[in-house]
Order: structure tokens, then C-alpha cells, then sequence
């Protein structure tokens, strides 16, 4: 079996990209994301995937498998915790919602949106003419409201995280670096 740099380095190769030097490893099986420069591994998450199977399929509320880049980085100094609408913060933590406890899963602290790399697989149509664009779809890596369920697959399709632990990695990612999801 490959490893995700393995896996990284392959798909890079054929599509013509230069692997980043920081990448982050989405494991949905384990519920859990690694966080890399080069092959040596930097720190690693818990986190929650799709309640769904994981799928490239716009509707599906899959998580999409295959290589991504980080395309923006969105939420700068904003407090942990501040909810997020159509990527704009709404000026409240998720505690001050009255419906924050039973709500789905907000997006919260901060936003990486991904792009997929993979035409076909995760960015365009695939053969049978199916939106399978993982930027169209607003797929992130984003803070939660319900850190209680991390590990547990809860997302309609994002990577959801500890709202402190995606402030720390947002302030070491930089547009451009790889997300493997698999």
C-alpha cells in the first residue's frame, strides 16, 4: 500500500505539479488529518469528514477524495469561535446563537477552501458530464460548533476541526500547499 506522500508525489507527477513543501493528509477511514513539510510529519488532527460516503459529486454532500489545493484562506484575526455565512463573519461566537447546541455544524474561526486539482476526478465534469468540482461545491477545512463529535463523521462533505487547532493551522498553511484527501 502507497503512502499519502507516495500517493502525493504520483498525482503531482502526472499532472504536472511541483509537490508544496507543507501538505495536509485527510484520512476519512480514521477520521483524522496529518499535517506535513516535505514527508516528515509536523502535527496531527482529529477531525470529521462527511456523515455521507465520501464522494466528488456536486449534491452529494460527500467528502471528495483526491489531491486539492488550498485556493483561500479566509478569517484572519478573527476571535475562535466567530461564525462564518457565506464566508463572512457575522460579528457572533457560536455560543451566542440560541440554536448553536442543536444547529448543524457551523462554520467557524477560520476557512481554508479547497479547489481540486484532478480534472474529472474533483474539478470540472467527469466522463458522465457530473459536476464533480470540489471549489464549486465550497468544500473547506473549517472550525466547528461541535467539537464534542470530532472523530466522528458529522460534515456535509467539509473537514471539520477543533476551532483553536484550525487557528494554529491556518496561521502555518499558505495558499497553494496540497490537501491529499483519501
Amino acid at each position: 500500500m502507497k503512502s499519502p506522500w507516495e500517493s502525493v508525489t504520483e498525482t503531482c507527477t502526472r499532472l504536472g505539479i511541483k509537490p508544496a513543501d507543507r501538505w495536509l493528509a485527510v484520512h476519512i477511514e480514521t477520521q483524522t488529518m496529518q499535517f506535513f513539510r516535505g514527508s516528515e510529519l509536523v502535527r496531527s488532527y482529529v477531525v470529521s469528514t462527511s456523515k455521507r460516503p465520501p464522494s466528488n459529486v456536486k449534491d452529494s454532500l460527500g467528502t471528495p477524495r483526491g489531491l486539492h489545493t488550498i485556493t483561500e484562506k479566509i478569517g484572519a484575526d478573527q476571535p475562535p469561535g466567530m461564525v462564518f455565512r457565506a464566508r463572512v463573519p457575522i460579528g457572533r461566537h457560536f455560543n451566542e446563537l440560541p440554536d448553536a447546541d442543536t444547529h448543524p455544524n457551523l462554520i467557524t474561526s477560520r476557512i481554508l477552501w479547497l479547489q481540486g486539482l484532478e480534472p474529472g476526478v474533483n474539478q470540472g465534469l467527469n466522463a458522465a458530464g457530473e459536476s464533480v468540482d470540489t471549489h464549486a461545491r465550497y468544500v473547506y477545512i473549517h472550525g466547528t460548533n461541535h467539537e464534542d463529535r470530532l472523530g466522528t463523521p458529522q460534515s456535509a462533505g467539509c473537514v471539520l476541526m477543533a476551532n483553536l487547532d484550525i487557528i494554529r493551522l491556518y496561521e502555518e498553511v499558505r495558499t497553494g500547499d496540497l490537501v491529499w484527501i483519501e
